[in-house]
């Protein structure tokens, strides 16, 4: 009898991005190790989704099978690799030092059989490193890979508490950063506060954009700045609103007001109605 093929999402140190493969174990579950084969070698990964049926599998690309679950041997050469990897990190940063480079070291990653370390790192540019290359291959003795992440990714991969007190969107479910600008903060009427609105990796919070549709779905319910309407035979401007609590804020000459937007909508449906015509006409 043929075994059933299915597919997994599987993640590996210093990475944030995941990669399929398939398989035919049917009981994977989230945060299991197992060991699979790469273009760097062969490496042991986390699984990061729950198995699906492989006849959900869109793509055109072919996938790589997982091998195995990690055994003894392969756990004693993930431990020993991950000892490693501080020592090479202590090496490679001393290096750095010397050679006066502008390089924010991250982390280091050996792959299973120790053939190959990869070091990421933050920098504000780009960083010609050809001569650490030279000074680290001696001392290291494998193929060395220097890989630069963006300051978003290394608050991914290290984590920590946001601002709301909870754990960094980034580092828990939110996969993409593209499109995080000032423009969403003006969207959701915050004040431009640059530090208050930046995250541990010093750029704009990414709640500013997932929240930022919701924003621009809700803004549609409530006035336009500047509309007029009259109470109690005052004019009143609407000159802002909260979108939470779904409050209008109303000016005139003298007065400021603060009203439920339900009541703001029932004054300016009263406001627009035509006055009734005068039967003498």
């Amino acid at each position: 009898m043929e075994e059933k093929q299915y597919f997994i999402g599987i993640r590996f140190a210093g990475t944030i991005k995941s990669y399929y493969f398939s398989t035919t174990i049917d009981d994977l579950k989230i945060d299991d190790l197992v060991v699979v084969e790469t273009i760097a070698g062969y490496e042991i990964g986390k699984v990061c989704t729950e198995l699906q049926d492989m006849s959900k599998y869109t793509s055109n690309l072919a996938l790589k099978p997982i091998i195995r679950r990690p055994n003894k041997d392969d756990m004693a050469a993930y431990q020993l690799g991950i000892k490693e990897a501080g020592e090479a990190l202590e090496i490679t940063r001393k290096e750095v030092e010397k050679l006066g480079l502008s390089m924010n070291l991250i982390d280091a990653f050996y792959t299973l059989d120790g053939s190959k370390v990869t070091i990421t790192y933050t920098s504000e540019g780009r960083v010609d490193f050809r001569d650490l290359l030279k000074v680290l291959a001696p001392q290291l003795k494998c193929r060395i890979e220097l890989h630069q992440i963006a300051a978003r990714d290394k608050a991914k991969m290290i984590g920590g508490i946001g601002i709301c007190g909870l754990p960094l969107c980034c580092a828990t479910f939110l996969n993409q950063f593209d499109g995080i600008s000032i423009s969403r903060a003006k969207n959701q009427m915050l004040t431009l506060n640059i530090p208050k609105l930046s995250g541990h990796c010093g750029k704009l919070i990414c709640c500013l954009l997932f929240e930022d549709d919701m924003y621009t779905e809700a803004k549609k319910d409530f006035p336009k700045f500047g509309a007029v309407v009259k109470i109690d035979g005052e004019e009143y401007k609407v000159d802002g609103y909260n979108i939470l609590s779904r409050t209008v804020k109303l000016v005139s000459q003298d007065n400021l007001k603060f009203i439920p937007l339900n009541e703001y909508k029932a004054i300016e449906k009263k406001s627009s109605k035509p006055a009734a015509r005068d039967r003498r006409n």
